[in-house]
């Protein structure tokens, strides 16, 4: 059975797990459907295999901290009549440990092979480990 493909994005302007969940919940952010969406200029060549399980990985302050479940992808055309893609999103954030990523413009693939683990329920409510601290340690191999 194949694994499923995800989506990899930064979130920019976000302090936090916690800014991404308040802006998600405006109606800005939503769709008419009430669920939490991305829009993004370029559709996923490889639709079928993203949404066949995959989520989309979030990289705040140059850590990767949590991901979401993608439902489905939308066609949006804008005021301009340019064709984007909606990334439907599950409204859950579920925190993933940590891992250092550099910065990048629009979105990635990422193989489920080298997707971060789920944190553990127990833990999902920690706080983070501060920036610097996580950039050392990933520097170090430990995260």
């Amino acid at each position: 059975m194949p694994e499923p493909l995800h989506l990899i994005k930064l979130s920019v302007g976000t302090e936090g797990v916690e800014d991404l969940a308040a802006w998600q919940a405006s109606v800005r952010a939503r769709g008419a459907d009430g669920l939490p969406r991305h829009v993004t200029r370029m559709w996923p060549k490889r639709e079928a295999e993203i949404l066949d399980g995959g989520s989309i990985y979030w990289v705040i302050k140059g850590m990767l901290q949590c991901r979401q479940r993608i439902l489905r992808l939308d066609e949006v055309i804008g005021g301009d009549g340019i064709r984007r893609c909606a990334i439907v999103l599950d409204p859950e954030l579920i925190r993933t440990t940590q891992a250092l990523k550099k910065p990048f413009q629009g979105w990635r693939y990422l193989a489920a092979k080298d997707a971060p683990a789920d944190l553990p329920q127990g833990r999902a409510h920690e706080d983070a480990l501060p920036s610097s601290l996580s950039a050392a340690l990933a520097d170090l191999g430990i995260l």
